[in-house]
């Protein structure tokens, strides 16, 4: 049995790149490149036109930058999905990324190696992320204030914390449902349930959520 093409759009200013990662997605059985996109601007046209699953998407491009257009594009009404590859630090933009609704970030320099397995992970609907990030990002949270946020984590059942938290950290449906002993198909209906509950939209926001609330916890 086939498995199920993923169309990717690769929205990058730079020529022989978008090359490069053309060769090494199309050697893929499962993955497609339907089309490019040098501006920001073009990404969104081109998204609109080919319904692609993933865009690959720059932060640095002329004009309208791979930040705002990954902005517009999640906020569209169709299921295309944000992968950013950069040169850029994590440090400065993962927050951003997920906070403009982009669903991982991937380093170009470990481009070869990851960004097969970024894109499967985002096409399932789950956010990619290197085991680095939960700790930055925790980093970034751990003086916050949470109160505001741990009013809606009342709204959860213990078992809709327990998905809530290894969504979060990366932890697939699969994955979940065997450390839990329920299905698959379970784990997607309580995941569905907590966004509904907590009016989230972006699977990205349950990270940032699961941050905030102290759900999510760096490992020592």
């Amino acid at each position: 049995m086939m498995p199920k093409m993923i169309k990717i759009l690769l929205a990058d200013d730079h020529g022989v790149l978008r090359a490069g990662l053309r060769a090494l997605l199309d050697a893929e059985p499962d993955l497609q490149v339907v089309g490019e996109a040098e501006t920001g601007e073009e990404a969104i046209k081109k998204v609109k036109e080919l319904s692609p699953d993933i865009v690959v998407m720059d932060l640095s491009m002329p004009g309208m930058g791979g930040m705002e257009a990954t902005r517009r594009i999640a906020a569209m009404d169709q299921a295309t999905k944000v992968l950013v590859l950069t040169m850029h630090a994590e440090e400065e933009f993962l927050l951003p990324v997920l906070d403009s609704g982009g669903s991982g970030f991937v380093r170009k320099t470990s481009a070869d190696e990851d960004l097969t397995h970024a894109i499967r992970t985002v096409a399932r609907d789950e956010v990619f992320l290197y085991p680095s990030a939960a700790k930055l990002l925790l980093e970034r949270y751990k003086d916050a204030d949470a109160d505001e946020m741990r009013g809606p984590l009342s709204k959860l059942t213990e078992r809709e914390r327990d998905v809530l938290a290894m969504t979060a950290e990366g932890f697939s449906s699969s994955e979940i449902g065997e450390k839990l002993f329920i299905s698959p198909k379970t784990v997607d209906t309580y995941r569905s349930r907590i966004m509904d509950k907590l009016q989230l939209r972006h699977r990205s926001e349950l990270v940032r959520f699961a941050l905030q609330t102290g759900l999510l916890r760096a490992e020592d």
